[in-house]
């Protein structure tokens, strides 16, 4: 039995990537005044982060279309036995509902080929559940039990994001301006979570290293990171400097542990609101084995 995997752009999986890991990777769209792009395609991380900083109108994103969805549907029955869909939180983004949409469009023979889950997590979160999944795929376990598998499980998914400025919370609303230029003047860093599928705000940090210590503890506090199951780093804008120098900081976490961090440049639907300079880090706990 084949199975093949769909997913959407803000799991920041690129387009070379998902072509190494076979499956597809349908993108939001990403709008910059009045011209649209097609998240990863057409407009990447690079790109976006320039335009980023050159305007003072933030950027909006779009769901995926139950269109646009149906489409990959239909093509990957074609050769395939089943399909899964896993999307990014429902509490952020319609994309779950267009998914389901798209399913109901199809004739019910078909329909009862494809499976639909939501990760309640969204970029490396939901990278590290479509991994599980791949390895079960490769298993041969079936659409159903990945699905269930990746319900059980989102709710182990531990992230905490440290953003390197106040700016682009203002200009999306979520902060006023007053409270911006004070977090800027005293160097306040917010520290975000991601949890039962909301973005919160787990506290904030003065300067960077206090915020990477932040990081730290909130690995220790969560029984730290269970290494045989997968786990990932990521970083807004187009250096990853601040992101090595948490590494550098913070070695005593990895070093001896592993040889290689994965690491993944956070794209357009994460990244209107994060701003450049951001650090993230999403793992399953050690205790939660």
């Amino acid at each position: 039995m084949s199975l093949h995997i769909i997913t959407d752009s803000a799991s920041d999986i690129t387009p070379d990537e998902a072509k190494e890991l076979g499956i597809t990777v349908v993108p939001l769209k990403t709008v910059f005044g009045t011209t649209e792009y097609l998240d990863g395609i057409d407009l990447t991380a690079n790109d976006f982060y320039e335009k980023l900083v050159e305007t003072d109108e933030l950027p909006s994103t779009s769901q995926i279309s139950p269109y646009q969805y149906e489409i990959e549907y239909r093509a990957a029955l074609a050769t395939n036995d089943e399909v899964l869909v896993i999307t990014l939180s429902q509490k952020l983004s319609g994309c779950y509902q267009s998914a389901l949409i798209a399913r109901d469009a199809l004739d019910p023979e078909q329909a009862e080929h494809v499976t639909v889950v939501d990760t309640l997590s969204v970029t490396i979160g939901e990278q590290l559940l479509i991994e599980l999944a791949l390895r079960m795929r490769d298993e041969g376990k079936s659409a159903a039990e990945i699905g269930k598998m990746i319900e059980n499980r989102r709710n182990d998914v531990k992230v905490i994001a440290l953003l390197d400025t106040l700016e682009f919370l203002k200009r999306g609303g979520r902060i006023s301006p007053t409270v911006a230029m004070a977090g800027n003047l005293l160097n306040i860093k917010p520290v975000l979570t991601v949890k039962d599928g909301l973005v919160e705000l787990l506290g904030k940090a003065r300067g960077s290293k206090n915020g990477n210590n932040y990081l730290n503890k909130f690995v220790a506090e969560n029984g730290g990171i269970d290494y045989d199951a997968p786990y990932r780093l990521a970083y807004s804008g187009m250096s990853d400097a601040l992101l090595q120098k948490y590494i550098r900081d913070s070695k005593a976490l990895y070093a001896d542990k592993v040889d290689f961090l994965p690491i993944t440049q956070v794209g357009s639907v994460i990244g209107t609101h994060a701003g450049p300079g951001a650090v993230a880090l999403a793992f399953f706990a050690a205790n939660d084995k």
